[in-house]
Parts: C-alpha cells; structure tokens; sequence
C-alpha cells in the first residue's frame, strides 16, 4: 500500500479539519519511530494516518476500529496494518504484540495532548512544548479532558522508552509538519 492510497481512504472518510491533523500528526511521529528503530517507514506511516479514518462514520465509538477494520480489509489494506489499527485502543481486547502496534498505542493520544498544549502557548510552537510542561498540563484534568492520560504514561511504559525523551522524541517528529497541523515549528 502506498500512501496516496490511504490518502484517498482519509479524503473518502475523514470531514473535519481536526481529524485530518490528528492522522497528519500520528503519521508524523509513525515515520519517525520507524527510522529510530530500523523498521519500514512507509507501513508505520500509514498506519499512523489510517488508525482513526472511521472515527467520524463508526456507528458507536465501541465500535472503533472494528468497522473501519472491515473497510480496510475491504480494500486490501495489509493485515500488519489493519491490526495496529485494531490495537491502537484497549477496548478491542486486542493485545498489542509487534513494535509497530506498540508505537501507534504509544503516540496516538499524546500527539492530541501535545498539539492542543501547543495551541494554548502564545506562539502557537512546538519548540515551547517540553516534558515538563506537558507534565503540568497533565495534572490539569479539565485541559484537553478527552485525552487519556493513562494511555500516555501506558504507552510510553509499553514502548519501553522514558516519558520525558518519548514526548521530546514525538514533539521533534511533529515539528516539520507543524504547519500542515496550524502550528508553528
């Protein structure tokens, strides 16, 4: 699969702004967790960009991503990739096995918090975004109060890299797509 491929899934599925930076963003820190750690840049990509493409159309969020799953599958999406998707979640009682579904568990809600950290700084940066504030926005549980905070510190755990360099590592990965997400590097 290529990703003009999964582009055209996300320009079939995907409406809101929002959603289109969020997979703009997971694809972001996808790419590069798969350079850090030797793997195939393009699959990881994809998977980051596809994770959330049927947020908008599921039925009920339960059933994220098991219908998108079907669609994908539909439309000859690797099976490596359809169950990173799967596993992006605990819902699914799907367990997270290969490096990959590990990856995408581990920046799909931190990405959100970081991008909406940024937004809140004067500057619009991500160059203002640092573990230590993303530490402090944590604790604040009415800021971004959608996001998981216990997927992150899950993720960054099961990962087995340290959360402060995850976040530094994962806000370095966004920075050149910073404008494609309405920030500022």
């Amino acid at each position: 699969m290529r990703r003009d491929d999964a582009l055209a899934i996300i320009n079939e599925f995907v409406k809101t702004d929002s959603l289109r930076k969020h997979l703009l963003s997971v694809e972001a820190a996808m790419r590069a967790y798969a350079r850090k750690y030797g793997e195939d840049e393009e699959k990881w990509g994809i998977a980051g960009l596809l994770h959330d493409f049927d947020w908008e159309i599921c039925p009920s969020p339960d059933q994220h991503p098991a219908y998108g799953a079907g669609i994908l599958r539909q439309r000859g999406v690797p099976e490596d990739i359809v169950r990173a998707v799967l596993t992006h979640g605990d819902h699914t009682g799907i367990p997270r096995e290969s490096r990959m579904e590990k990856a995408l568990f581990a920046v799909d809600e931190l990405c959100g918090f970081l991008i909406a950290v940024a937004l809140v700084r004067p500057t619009k940066s991500l160059s203002e975004v640092t573990p230590q504030a993303v530490r402090r926005k944590m604790k604040d549980k009415a800021f971004a109060r959608n996001v998981r905070r216990e997927d992150i510190l899950k993720g960054a755990e099961e990962l087995g890299v340290d959360l402060d360099e995850h976040i530094t590592f994962v806000v370095d990965a966004l920075k050149p797509v910073a404008s494609s997400l309405g920030l500022n590097a």
